[in-house]
């Protein structure tokens, strides 16, 4: 199983190209279900969710093509990827490749709305919170389809197809409304989704299906309307950069200063966690070519933060925060809305030296003057980035353990870091 090994004090100069989203490619490739044309999507980046997506898909009968490098890309980074659901040949989304991955859960909406059932095995993926699918669930009722439980399985069907229909979501979630916004472009007439999830990558998805026919109006609002269309067909479409990486990096020039251009990043994607590192005392200057993240041999200043559903500060977002505070000038709380298990990087930061005691959803985090390498196990995609930012400024040598999390998330990670001046390598074992 391969590790990091990295050794901190090294400030970080240079430029990092930021990758296509993880969580906007996601459901751009399900989206390729709803129709028997091609969909091209551009900027898809090299990461193993993607790659278990794909064969995720394949099950259902999708082909794919990658296109070959073009001039002045880099090796190795994001592609060109075209996917062609021609003929759906399976309805059912198995146990053994839904457990690896939450968001493969997400095919049930196309597979419901174009083939009018589906039988998806019930979701996997970090262990940060139970998640439930109900609103999943809730919401696809109210387009008139029929579910139940059986085995581990949620077993859908829709004989006649879905139906428009007004739904409210209980409370905001990115995955249902993408999914509810894909079965409800091809159901027979308007839905409006009320509560509705505001990412980037809510309006990435909307503008993709608006691309391939869908009529799809008020992405990036709290209410969007579909007017629902018989079939979709076949589009090119760009994955939007993605704003949990750009925020990641971000922290990491904050937390060991220097200066770095985040390449293509965009500041509108991630306003709220670019004002936190302001409050904490980092320059953040956005241009025409992304933008530069600057800290001189000021400290860290102590910033609470409150993560909520976008435009507030994210929750993917979090665990780097923490890391970044525990080497601030004074003491910082961090409260967590979203999911009610995300604190588990705080035993692996201890081991470093960081001070941080919970109190229900808030941690407290007491700044030290150091932090001391240490081997630490990565427990989930974003807290195994949270571990990096805090061992690039730690003395002495870090080795992050199970680092499978964060080729989920983060393209050449450490290909990016040591382009910039960090000592960090990967070792296989």
């Amino acid at each position: 199983m391969d590790r990091i090994r990295l050794v901190g004090g090294n400030t970080l100069n240079g430029t990092i190209p930021i990758s296509g989203a993880k969580n906007a490619a996601l459901p751009l490739m399900i989206a390729s279900l709803l129709t028997d044309d091609t969909l091209t999507l551009e900027n898809v980046p090299h990461l193993a969710d993607v790659e278990q997506l794909i064969r995720i898909l394949g099950n259902h009968g999708v082909d794919y093509a990658v296109s070959g490098r073009r001039e002045k890309q880099a090796e190795g980074y994001s592609r060109t990827i075209s996917f062609t659901a021609r003929n759906v040949v399976s309805t059912t989304a198995p146990y053994e490749l839904v457990s690896k991955m939450r968001a493969s859960f997400w095919v049930i909406g196309p597979l419901l709305a174009r083939c009018h059932e589906a039988r998806v095995s019930l979701p996997g993926g970090c262990a940060i919170g139970t998640r439930p699918v109900d609103l999943f669930i809730e919401g696809l009722e109210a387009l008139g389809a029929t579910l139940d439980v059986d085995g581990g399985y949620i077993n859908a069907r829709a004989p006649g197809g879905l139906v428009g229909t007004r739904y409210a979501f209980p409370k905001v979630s990115v995955g249902a409304t993408h999914v509810l916004m894909m079965a409800a472009s091809l159901a027979k007439g308007e839905t409006v989704l009320e509560n509705a999830a505001r990412e980037p990558e809510v309006v990435n998805l909307a503008e993709c299906l608006n691309a391939m026919g869908a009529r799809i109006s008020g992405a990036g609002t709290s209410t969007i309307t579909i007017e629902g269309v018989e079939t979709l067909h076949g589009a090119r479409h760009a994955v939007i950069p993605d704003r949990i990486e750009t925020g990641t990096y971000a922290m990491a020039v904050a937390m060991t200063g220097g200066d770095v251009l985040l390449e293509g990043a965009k500041p509108d994607y991630l306003q709220a966690a670019l004002d936190t590192l302001v409050q904490a005392g980092v320059e953040v200057t956005p241009g025409a070519s992304g933008i530069r993240i600057r800290r001189n041999g000021n400290g860290i200043l102590p910033v609470d933060v409150t993560t909520e559903p976008f435009p507030g500060f994210p929750t993917d977002l979090q665990a780097q925060f923490m890391g970044l505070m525990t080497m601030a000038n004074g003491q910082s709380r961090i409260t967590e809305t979203i999911f009610e298990n995300r604190f588990m990087h705080v035993q692996e930061l201890a081991r470093l030296g960081a001070q941080i005691h919970l109190s229900g959803q808030t941690a407290i985090v007491d700044g030290v003057s150091k932090l001391k390498g240490a081997p630490v196990m990565a427990t989930d995609l974003r807290a195994s980035v949270s571990l990096v930012i805090a061992g690039l400024a730690a003395e002495g040598e870090t080795v992050v353990n199970r680092v499978y999390h964060l080729d989920r998330g983060f393209e050449r990670l450490e290909e990016k870091l040591s382009r910039c001046g960090a000592d960090i390598e990967r070792i296989s074992s």
